[in-house]
């Protein structure tokens, strides 16, 4: 069901420089959020322990024969994260 968004190497894109420049806009590569998956997984666990970080709320589940609907739904944000049962 993942959806690989990663753009091929060589890939362009178009800009209009205006509108950057005139919005103060600014234009980043991130790559997985950039965080330090040693300090990053143990603060969302603490935060999820104390109730501060509702991961239920982020996944809704699919049985499997629904991995179209689930994959619809994370496209347009009805889900953040679909979960598949087997």
């Amino acid at each position: 069901m993942r959806c690989d968004r990663r753009a091929r190497f060589g890939t362009e894109v178009a800009l209009d420089v205006n509108n950057i420049l005139v919005f103060g806009r600014v234009v980043r590569g991130i790559v997985e959020g950039e965080s330090v998956p040693e300090l990053f997984i143990p603060a969302l666990l603490e935060l999820w322990r104390v109730g501060r970080f509702p991961v239920d709320r982020l996944m809704t589940y699919y049985d499997f024969d629904q991995i179209n609907q689930a994959a619809h739904d994370a496209e347009t944000g009805k889900t953040i994260k679909p979960v598949l049962g087997m």
